[in-house]
């Protein structure tokens, strides 16, 4: 594994074969999204190596959650410094939704490694991701009533796509703090693995992503990210789409590989 130096001290970036990981890593707010935090994030995501074919969003051991949520205390620090509420509220919102935003937009397939809570908008930086891993001993909640508040960090855009709208609402309502099973049944994460098992799936998911076509799965990404298209637009942008794989490496390898009878060795490109 090798680590990639940022400026940021509350974000690690590392590489590990294709499997770029981004690790909270700010203890002391139980990994927060801070605005120290958001730009970490923000700095590993323009700084992932070139060899990166598939991205890994975790929290550090030393925080004992995936992310908890946004940072109220921000907004009282702005407060009194002279900012009004609304503007202390805009400026620290706005910033958490643009760090969940950058997730959700990522080029490479994403994975939320969820080893600790994820708490309202640590919970829509999971769901921001493409596939979610949920350790059995963790929870999902987007429980923004509990401090009073509407949701945020793109949850009314990203959970009702998610989970369709009834259960979005009665999530939203309830504040339902989600554990393994509910999570599973809802489709909030895609898999779920004990303590002692959650690296090895997790490692075992991400390898076999990273050694895919990753040419191909980003793109299938874009077509999959656009569920307003009718059946005629989504024909068409597949198409389109098509066009460029059959003039890649992966796609000859793929096709090589099939004919010989043997598993493809995927570059990436």
């Amino acid at each position: 594994m090798t680590e990639v130096e940022l400026d940021s001290d509350a974000v690690r970036l590392a590489l590990d074969g294709g499997v770029a990981t981004v690790t909270l890593d700010a203890p002391a707010v139980r990994n927060a999204l801070t605005v120290e935090v958001t730009a970490g994030v923000r700095e590993a995501l323009d700084s992932l190596p070139d060899a990166a074919r598939c991205v890994v969003v975790r929290g550090s051991d030393e925080a004992g959650a995936f992310c908890a949520g946004g940072d109220v205390n921000a907004m009282l620090e702005l407060q009194a410094d002279a900012m009004s509420l609304p503007e202390a509220v805009d400026h620290v919102v706005r910033d958490t939704a643009d760090c969940v935003r950058r997730v959700y937009e990522c080029d490479l397939p994403t994975v939320a490694a969820i080893d600790g809570p994820a708490v309202g908008a640590g919970g829509a930086l999971a769901i921001a991701c493409d596939l979610q891993l949920l350790r059995e001993d963790a929870a999902v909640s987007f429980g923004f009533r509990r401090v009073g508040l509407a949701v945020d960090s793109g949850v009314s855009y990203l959970l009702p796509r998610l989970v369709g709208r009834n259960v979005a609402m009665e999530l939203v309502y309830t504040g339902e703090e989600l554990g393994p099973e509910r999570a599973l049944e809802l489709g909030v994460v895609n898999r779920v693995a004990g303590e002692d098992e959650f690296e090895s799936e997790l490692a075992a998911l991400t390898e076999r992503i990273a050694g895919g076509p990753t040419t191909a799965l980003t793109a299938s990404k874009r077509l999959l990210r656009r569920p307003d298209d009718s059946i005629e637009a989504a024909i068409e942008h597949e198409a389109s789409a098509q066009a460029v794989m059959f003039g890649t490496d992966d796609h000859a390898e793929g096709v090589e590989s099939f004919t010989s009878r043997r598993e493809p060795e995927f570059e990436g490109k």
